[in-house]
């Protein structure tokens, strides 16, 4: 059991760190900051269901878990995250 928990900490800890890495080069004053180590510690969870299936399957390299890691955090909080809003939109339809 520890062979498997184990791993799945650090490999949550560590999308964590990348989300925060991610929060802090990004524009300052942003509205949700807990919304991005939330996210690199769901994108380290999922990096590691997908990393232990691709080794059941594959027999994937070791260095493939900390790639995915990164690539789910960038896309999750770039290209495909939440839309960032700018300065003078409030939220308002104008109706």
């Amino acid at each position: 059991m520890q062979q498997l928990l184990i791993p799945l900490a650090m490999t949550a800890a560590f999308g964590a760190f990348v989300g925060t890495l991610y929060r802090l080069s990004r524009r300052p004053g942003y509205q949700r900051p807990l919304l991005f180590p939330l996210v690199g510690v769901a994108a380290g969870i999922i990096g590691f269901v997908i990393y232990r299936l691709l080794v059941g399957t594959t027999g994937a390299p070791l260095w493939l878990l900390p790639l995915l890691v990164v690539v789910q955090v960038w896309l999750w909080l770039g290209p495909l995250g939440p839309a960032a809003r700018t300065s003078g939109q409030n939220g308002d339809t104008g109706r």
